[in-house]
């Protein structure tokens, strides 16, 4: 079960620790995207001392950023609908080009949350 605790610990770490440095070079540099994960874990030592929670919520962290990994899911979904996806390298957001470029990206961005909220619970719960 996800808490309104970790969610906040989420927030914070996402946005109000991050640099502007570490967004724009998260996805280029694995220090940027590692520096990144390491901030966006502080505020989950409020709600862990597990090491093995805190070194998955680090790490799964570093590389879905790095990797951009929640443009993978979202493509991957796509395939549940009656006609295939177009193929990955057309879909930067993992969503379709025709769809308008603001939505791709607010699109996006939600599920690469959803995606770490879900992995940081797990982590916390059962580690």
């Amino acid at each position: 079960m996800i808490t309104a605790n970790q969610l906040v610990a989420h927030l914070v770490g996402d946005y109000l620790l991050q640099s502007d440095w570490m967004a724009q070079n998260k996805t280029k540099s694995a220090r940027a995207a590692l520096a990144h994960a390491c901030a966006y874990t502080l505020p989950f030592l409020f709600l862990t001392r597990s090491i093995p929670a805190l070194a998955v919520i680090v790490l799964t962290h570093a590389l879905i950023d790095h990797y951009r990994l929640a443009r993978y899911v979202v493509w991957a979904k796509e395939w549940l609908s009656p006609t295939p996806p177009k193929p990955l390298a057309m879909c930067p957001t993992g969503y379709d080009p025709e769809k308008p470029p603001w939505m791709a990206v607010w699109l996006f961005i939600i599920a690469d949350n959803v995606i770490h909220i879900l992995i940081n619970g797990a982590a916390i719960t059962y580690l």
